[in-house]
């Protein structure tokens, strides 16, 4: 598959803008989805990200990356943010933003964990935690397009409690599958036992290498390792296995 072009001018993406909070809804009980209004916005792709930059009023600055949650709309974006025990930026974008509020952020970044409507081949998803909110922006996007291209999503998640975009998912859109597989907590109704991903679980819930479908993987580090390699063992081109991670 070629390279996806990124929207927008390389400097237009590097500058920070103003963004302007106009909403926000509790995914659950520690991450939340921010709305925001962004003037002058140059368009992002499914997949990408922004970095978001607080300033204290002393001056002290910090910034973080957050995925993009949202299909491309205009000048708005939504941000799913999970807040950290030990984070910095989180705390404060989960309990404290609130509508009216004002932050910066810099973006799109990214150009090649994407996926674009002109795709055409099957797509696996496979997501850990908080690492469905890039994977669902492929998933609205699809949606907001129209496309015919397959879609299956993975979803590895510790407990019921911990899902994102719940109902969402639930209602479900045509040419989309979703497999839930919890790793510390799963439901009296749940086909498997709570445990990590294992390759039988891909085998399953995933497409046959000769469908040669591209697979993104997104999550903390260990679970994209891990994921990643039992897609190449299982036959699925390393080309075709694209990889986001977070966390050490």
């Amino acid at each position: 598959m070629a390279r996806t072009a990124v929207p927008g001018r390389l400097g237009d993406r590097l500058r920070w803008r103003v963004a302007e909070v106009t909403g926000r809804r509790v995914e659950s009980a520690t991450a939340v989805t921010v709305v925001l209004d962004v003037p002058d916005w140059p368009g992002h792709l499914a997949g990408q990200h922004v970095d978001v930059r607080l300033t204290a009023e002393d001056g002290y600055s910090t910034q973080r990356s957050y995925s993009i949650a949202s299909a491309p709309d205009g000048r708005r974006l939504e941000l799913t943010v999970q807040r950290l025990p030990d984070g910095e930026v989180s705390p404060y974008l989960v309990d404290e933003l609130a509508p009216g509020d004002q932050l910066e952020l810099r973006g799109p970044v990214g150009g090649w964990f994407v996926w674009g409507q002109e795709q055409t081949e099957p797509v696996l998803l496979v997501a850990g935690g908080s690492g469905l909110v890039p994977l669902m922006c492929m998933v609205r996007a699809r949606e907001a397009v129209g496309s015919g291209a397959p879609f299956r999503l993975l979803y590895s998640v510790r407990t019921p409690d911990e899902l994102l975009y719940r109902s969402e998912l639930r209602e479900g859109s045509p040419g989309l599958d979703t497999a839930y597989l919890y790793t510390r907590e799963a439901p009296a109704d749940a086909p498997r036992s709570p445990g990590r991903i294992a390759p039988h679980d891909l085998v399953r819930n995933g497409w046959p290498p000769d469908f040669e479908p591209t697979c993104y993987v997104c999550g903390p580090t260990g679970f994209v390792e891990q994921a990643a390699a039992y897609l190449v063992v299982l036959g699925h081109a390393p080309e075709r296995v694209r990889t986001e991670r977070f966390g050490g």
